[in-house]
């Protein structure tokens, strides 16, 4: 930034040039970390803090757990179910059975998109919940019962 801009509009200078990356990268699906910002931008912490509040504020971008932000594309459909909700809804709309094998976290993790553990959490409390079954470490999970569908208005 320059010496000359004023601080009061830098976090707008910083969302601005945000957006204009956003807009020119059409597979970019998070934001850049603070930490890049404030470095490719000379600003605080702060000041980075205050343009991705600005993105959220024009329906740009929305904060995901664990301090990052999530691109928001005009049109676009987001579940935004937590996993273990997502995982269960699986169930019915693919027609597992009772007793039946379910899908591995491996192709859980390409099917959504986050880490081993996160599925496993998931898994683990679709087995606490008494949807899924397991045998222990390394067996293939079962379907238990199965999760009905809440009709949403």
């Amino acid at each position: 930034m320059s010496q000359q801009a004023s601080p009061r509009g830098t976090f707008l200078e910083v969302a601005e040039a945000v957006k204009a990356r956003i807009k020119a990268d059409r597979e970019m699906t998070e934001l850049p970390p603070a930490v890049d910002l404030m470095r490719d931008h000379d600003v605080s912490r702060g000041v980075v803090l205050r343009a991705f509040q600005a993105l959220a504020k024009d329906g740009v971008a929305e904060p995901v757990r664990g301090g990052r932000w999530r691109v928001v594309r005009e049109g676009e459909q987001v579940d935004r179910r937590p996993l273990d909700e997502r995982i269960a809804a699986i169930i019915p709309a693919e027609g597992f059975e009772v007793g039946a094998a379910f899908l591995s976290a491996s192709d859980l993790m390409d099917r959504f998109g986050v880490s081993r553990p996160t599925v496993t959490k998931a898994l683990d409390k679709l087995e606490a919940a008494g949807v899924l079954a397991s045998r222990g470490q390394g067996k293939v999970r079962t379907v238990r019962a199965v999760p009905i569908r809440e009709e949403r208005s």
